[in-house]
Formats: C-alpha cells, structure tokens, sequence
C-alpha cells in the first residue's frame, strides 16, 4: 500500500484524500446524475465500489430495504472473488474471518449396508494450485459490508441511499440524461413518496425478480428442474465426523445431502434433498416445515446423530436455471444499431442452483467487468462503444456456468442407485475445478481482447482468462510480493514488461528500446493524454527484470517505469522487479526469454500479450481505445 501522497497520514491509510466534490454530496439524490445503480446485492455493490473510484461520475446506488443486510442467503466465495477482493483491498481481513475450505469429502452408503453411509473419499480443495488465494466461506452480508467501507473510503465519499425503490424508467433519446427514472421513498418519514431523476445509465442489479429486466422488456428463459432442497443454517451436536469440511452425503434410501461449514466454528449449513416437485405442486413444497427437513437430515446421517438446538436461517427452494435474453436494453433484433443505455446483472440476468456456488460469485465479475467500463465512457477514456462488450462477454460466461450447474444439481438429486460406479460424482466434482472456482473463464478476441497470435511467448498469461499472479522481487526495497496484489480496483490498465535477458542500460536491451518509445512516439498509449492527466492516472506500468535483485541499479532502469506521482511529483520507485530464483516468475508462466509485454485490463483479465518489438500492435490495441 502507498500513501503519504500529500503529507503525513497518521490516520487509516485505506481512506483515500476525498476529492472537490466529494464534501457537497448531497443527501437527496439529484435530479440529473451519471449512474444508478438499482440493488445493493453483490453485484451493484461492486459495480458502485468500482465506479467510486471515478469521483468526477456522479454514482448513486440504491436500495429498498432500510438498512444494510442482516443476514446474506449466499456464502461460498471462490477463490476468483477472493482475488477480486484483494483488489478491492480487504480479501486478507474477510478472509481471517471466513471458514476456509482446504478440503472436500464424500460418504456414499456403505457397500455392506445401505442403511449406513462411509466416507469414500477426500479431495484436496485446489490440487492445481490454481491460485494463492483461499476458497472461503462467509456471511454474503459481510461482503456487502465490506464493499459499503470501500465505497465510504473512496475519493467519492459514496455511500448506498437506504429506502429508496426503483418504480420504472423511460429512455428519452437525444437528452444529455436520457433515463428519466421513476422512484419511491420505501421507508421513513416521507415513504410513499415519488420522485423522478435522470442518469445517463441505469443498471439493474435487482435480484432474480428484477424490475428493470422487467421494464426493458427481457425475457428470462430457462426452466424449474422440478426438484426441491430444503437449506437450514444450525447450531447443533452431532457426532458426523466431517461436520467442518464442505461434504457430499449420499444415502442409500433417503436422499442426499451437502455439508456446508460456517464461519465461527459451531454454525453449519445443511442442504437436504426434498425429492422431485408433482407438475402440479404450485409452490406447495416450500410450506414443507422446517422438523420435516431436520428429520430428512437426520435419516441420511444414519448412523449419526444430529440433533439441532437452533435454526439460524431455514427455505425451501425449488432448482432453476434462468438466462436473460440480453443483458441490456438493446434487443437482438438492435444490436449494433444503437447503444445500450440500461444494464442489468447479477440474478437479474442469470441464476444458478445454489448447491454449485455459483450465483454471488458469477454477479461479483458481472460488476467488476461492467463498472470499469461505464467509468472510462463516462469520463472520456473510452468510445461509448465499449458498453456493448459487456453483454457480449457476460452473457457467454453464465451461459457456459449454468450448464455446468445443470449438470452438477442433477447429479446431486441421483438416487445412489441411479450411479453406475460409486466413484462418479466425486470425479465428476474435482474434474470441474476450474468451473466452480471461476479459473476457466475466458473472454473471446475484441476489442478489448487481443488475438492469440504472440500467446506462445507468455503460456501461463492465457489472453482472455485472468492475470494468474506469482512472486517477484521488488527492487527498491528487496521484499518478495506477488505481482498482482498490487493491482487495485482503481480503473486502471496494467502494461507488465518482462525484461529480455540484458541488464537495465545494457546498449542491446529491447526494454530500453520499448521505454524510448513509450515516452517519445506519438503513437505511444501514453500519448495525446487529456490535460492534466499523467501517464500514471491511467495506465500501471511495471517491468520484471531476469536479473536477481542485486544486479539492478535503479538509476540505469529507463524513467518510464519510475512515474512521479502525487501532488509533489515524487519519483515512484515501486514498478520495478526482479525474478527471485527460488519461484522465477518466467518459469513459473512459461514466459519467453526474449521477452514480453503483458497487457492486463482493469477487471484483472489478459488482454494482450505481444513481444517487446510490437510496438505497432500496442499502439494499435489502445488507438482503439481511445474515444
């Protein structure tokens, strides 16, 4: 973390100086603002923590309830969330008071008697090593916390507007704010109140029932699996061995069940499988009550007791897969002729199963990608064209996920019977890691993803997927850190250099040829910048060196990759790398020797990888770009 940009801090140093206009924010929403942001779930929240960080937008988010949620129905965290976390700047505190999932478990009948289950087998949490960061489980209500004190930190000041309800919306074309947005205080002394505003965008994180899905026309397509779980959260005693570790119970003649622990030690969670739902149920199954449930949990335990002495949280809920039809206002029958104005994500667009751990962190990548991007169209960085790459990216990705979600709630509600081989679901539930921990997204060629023509150069920098990170060792100060922990939701684009073989000032460094250009041509991306905007506010830029530390004299490494920022234009020594050769980076991502250029975008994906030399190619990836 750096600060002391403006002086001494004595105080917290994740409260960032607040901009201008930051003490004016008026505590009624004004009549015309930049974005708003309808849902205070995970995925407005994100959206609204990341347009923050933009304090000349004017962002409001808000939210029907009278306050902050008490109790969140979502807990898995998978460890894609927990880097966004990072980014966001509280994965390391979230996380010391989550429950953390190092390993699975599986019971199944046993062989010699149906009425009893045997755990069969444990699987490693993440056997790949797919990323540094843990698979945590945790209150959703604390995440939402912790992103309201991001929002509180940041040089907006932004704070959600409690007990205010989204009505409806008219796009009006051709005005300056053209979503004319009908509202209603919902709570305290003025509730019953109408009110009208305009924005400019609308995004709709309302939930599974959303209403601007529903004043946008979208159709929410998809189906009930006719099958009903029933989930409780309880304190009890039981003498299941496996209580602490996320398990898959299958009984020979009662059902299945999964074993979710909580955070806190004692809480656990529990969902039971309730059976296949008649056609004509109508809903009738979520009256089923909650002694029927625990006594179903009891039966698939056996041998094990389980007796409950409290139940924190108890629903039912019927399985549904459900894909909106588009992700914003522009239909399919328009795409391409006109822009969307209204966006909605999160469940508004797609839902999961709650068994595959799905929906809080597929909505938290809905806000990260579609935040970035209303903040470089809204303040002049990037063509409105950019939005529509939102839709276009999303809505493969929950596609792709409710598949697979499909498929694994189907083969949680098998009978054991049903199974050819005892070992099938296990296999089945550790060959779909990188789909349940987010690690296999990956976005198409665009125009804010590169082609895979140079990919061979940097193997383990997938174009498309996420930045994985790895160590290396800072210069400056010789201390060991992973390379992407120091990319933060700040909006802007990282251009990592991986040095080729010859030292800073070497006369044969391709490195000091790329700095040359990066600092004199006009074609540069850090060129032709508006005024009063620093290579520095827009564009992170890092270079990682072959050389151990010591072979490194930071006053022969090119000025580019040692910005002066801040208010007193001091020299930023803290973009400098070297490989540490106990974990060399260039070997742990299969990186080229000749080295090269790593483009990343501002929701931590790859976008580019390119050789030293292809300055022609950079340019032209970020001319795009440009508005």
């Amino acid at each position: 973390m750096q600060f002391h940009h403006f002086g001494y801090v004595s105080g917290d140093p994740r409260i960032q100086p607040a901009s201008d206009a930051a003490p004016s924010r008026p505590d009624a929403i004004p009549d015309e603002i930049d974005v708003l942001v309808v849902g205070t779930g995970p995925a407005g929240m994100i959206t609204a923590a990341q347009l923050a960080q933009f304090p000349g937008i004017t962002t409001r988010i808000i939210e029907r309830r009278a306050g902050r949620l008490q109790t969140g129905h979502a807990d898995g965290l998978q460890a894609r969330s927990v880097e966004t976390f990072q980014a966001f700047g509280f994965a390391e505190r979230l996380a010391a008071e989550a429950h953390h999932v190092t390993e699975f478990a599986f019971w199944q009948p046993d062989p010699d008697d149906h009425t009893r289950i045997v755990r069969t087998g444990r699987s490693p949490d993440d056997p790949k090593g797919l990323s540094e960061f843990p698979h945590i489980l945790v209150n959703q209500a604390r995440v939402l916390d912790y992103f309201a004190e991001s929002m509180a930190n940041s040089p907006s000041r932004m704070r959600p507007d409690f007990g205010v309800e989204y009505l409806g919306h008219q796009v009006l074309p051709g005005a300056r704010h053209p979503v004319l947005v009908r509202l209603k205080q919902s709570e305290g002394e003025s509730a019953g109140k109408e009110f009208h505003i305009r924005a400019k965008y609308l995004v709709g994180a309302d939930g599974a029932h959303s209403k601007v899905r529903r004043a946008i026309g979208c159709r929410f397509e998809g189906h009930s699996a006719n099958h009903a779980w029933g989930v409780l959260d309880v304190l009890a005693d039981t003498d299941f061995p496996d209580i602490r570790l996320l398990s898959t119970v299958q009984s020979g003649h009662h059902g299945n069940m999964m074993v979710i622990p909580r955070e806190g030690g004692f809480l656990f969670r529990v969902y039971v499988d309730l059976g296949e739902v008649p056609a004509d149920d109508a809903g009738k199954v979520r009256d089923t009550p909650v002694e029927a449930v625990i006594a179903k949990a009891a039966a698939i335990l056996h041998p094990y007791s389980l007796d409950v002495k409290k139940v924190a949280w108890f629903s039912v809920y019927e399985v549904g897969h459900r894909l909106a039809e588009q992700f914003d206002d522009v239909p399919p029958t328009e795409t391409g002729d006109r822009l969307p104005r209204v966006f909605i994500l999160g469940d508004a667009c797609h839902t999961h199963s709650a068994k595959g751990g799905q929906g809080m962190n597929v909505s938290l990548q809905d806000g990260f990608n579609l935040g970035w991007k209303l903040g470089h169209v809204l303040d002049g960085r990037a063509p409105k064209e950019l939005l529509t790459t939102y839709g276009a990216e999303r809505k493969i990705i929950a596609k792709n996920l409710i598949d697979f979600d499909m498929a694994w709630s189907a083969m949680m509600a098998r009978k054991t019977a049903e199974f050819a081989d005892a070992a099938e679901l296990p296999e089945y539930f550790k060959s779909t890691e990188e789909f349940r921990t987010g690690f296999r997204t990956q976005y198409a060629p665009s125009v804010i993803v590169g082609r895979l023509v140079y990919q061979d150069l940097a193997k383990g920098f997938p174009i498309g997927q996420r930045f994985a990170s790895a160590r290396v060792r800072r210069v400056a100060d010789t201390n060991p850190v992973h390379l992407g922990h120091h990319a933060t939701a700040d909006g802007r684009w990282r251009i990592y250099v991986f040095a080729d073989e010859a030292a800073p000032g070497g006369d044969r460094s391709a490195v000091a040829g790329l700095a040359r250009w990066l600092t004199t041509s006009p074609d540069s991306p850090l060129a032709g910048l508006p005024q009063g905007i620093r290579p520095h506010d827009w564009f992170d830029l890092k270079v990682v060196y072959q050389q151990d530390h010591r072979a490194i004299e930071l006053s022969q490494v090119p000025g580019v990759f040692k910005p002066r920022t801040g208010p007193f234009a001091l020299v930023d020594l803290e973009r400098v790398y070297a490989v540490m050769p106990e974990d060399d980076i260039f070997e742990a991502r299969a990186i080229d020797r000749g080295g090269v250029v790593v483009v990343v975008r501002p929701d931590q994906y790859v976008a580019h990888v390119l050789p030293l030399t292809a300055t022609d190619e950079l340019a032209g990836f970020f001319a795009r770009l440009r508005r």
